[in-house]
């Protein structure tokens, strides 16, 4: 293992409920829909983009506005949740994520951010962690979100590993997915059972280890 790629939301923090809060805020406000605290796992590991169209799908308001109403909504989004996420601190770094950045480096293993969320240089300098990673995936930059590996490719292309060198690390199926289709080792945490692609499964950040990481990824080069 040379590299280790990172999600972000629910890896490294858990900005999620700041996204949610902020997509049911738009959707009251701007489309008159009141969104069940179940959909939240519809929107995970996704776009800002396609969040909004399964929002609008929901609402059966898909042809209601033009891609260019749809933008603007999405950046009004984005700012609801730009507020929210000013507020956080080291203390929003998830269980074990320091520690494990920590022994990554001293086995010289390089870091990189793939996420679907434009704001991780933001988040990331917010934690302290920004200085922490070699590169940052731009994901404006890549044809297509997850469960397409496009991401985790740049994250590879990034710190200029092969694919294959590499663990991918996340929360959600979309991004392990992703991972897999990158031809990357898949490392997640969450239910074993919904996750059931991954390479390794976790419960909790708290159990993630550079031990595990290189063991999972000697286990899948067999």
């Amino acid at each position: 293992m040379k590299g280790a790629i990172f999600d972000l939301d629910g890896v490294i923090t858990d900005t999620a409920k700041f996204h949610f809060a902020a997509w049911s805020q738009l959707a009251a406000d701007k489309l008159g829909l009141d969104l069940p605290a179940s959909f939240e796992t519809e929107l995970k590991g996704i776009s800002r983009i396609e969040s909004l169209e399964r929002i609008l799908a929901f609402g059966h308001l898909e042809d209601k506005y033009t891609p260019a109403e749809v933008e603007a909504l999405a950046q009004e989004k984005n700012g609801y949740y730009l507020k929210a996420i000013d507020t956080l601190t080291k203390d929003d770094i998830l269980p074990g994520i320091t520690r494990l950045i920590e022994e990554l480096k001293a086995h010289g293993v390089k870091l990189s951010v793939a996420s679907a969320s434009k704001n991780a240089p933001f988040i990331l300098k917010k934690l302290g962690l920004f200085a922490e990673f070699d590169a940052i995936a731009d994901p404006a930059k890549v044809a297509h979100g997850k469960p397409a590996p496009d991401i985790f490719l740049a994250g590879a292309q990034a710190v200029g590993l092969n694919p294959s060198d590499c663990v991918g690390v996340e929360d959600a199926v979309a991004g392990v997915a992703a991972i897999k289709a990158a031809g990357m080792t898949a490392v997640a945490v969450g239910s074993p059972e919904e996750l059931s692609q991954a390479d390794a499964v976790v419960p909790t950040t708290a159990d993630f280890s550079y031990d595990l990481f290189e063991t999972t990824w000697e286990k899948a080069h067999q």
